[in-house]
């Protein structure tokens, strides 16, 4: 019995770290990074852009506010679905 409450409160413990990654800040500039240079050599590959650094902030931007708002949308989401 001892054994299985240790199993369980281990996977708890990685499943509550899972959670913190899935929110942190760390995480969303990693993203950031490698979605801005994914776009820059995507953005050099077709080389028809002007300013490819520029350019290529507007991706990184707008993944970066949907993914601010879908925070916001999920928790009126998850208010509608407890009422």
């Amino acid at each position: 019995m001892d054994k299985r409450i240790e199993l369980i409160e281990e996977r708890n413990k990685r499943v509550e770290l899972d959670k913190k990654w899935e929110t942190s800040f760390t995480r969303r500039i990693c993203i950031c990074v490698l979605t801005y240079f994914v776009v820059v050599l995507y953005s050099y590959i077709i080389s028809k852009v002007d300013n490819i650094w520029l350019s290529s902030l507007v991706p990184v931007i707008g993944f970066t506010l949907s993914t601010l708002s879908l925070n916001f949308i999920r928790k009126i989401w998850m208010k509608s679905i407890n009422n």
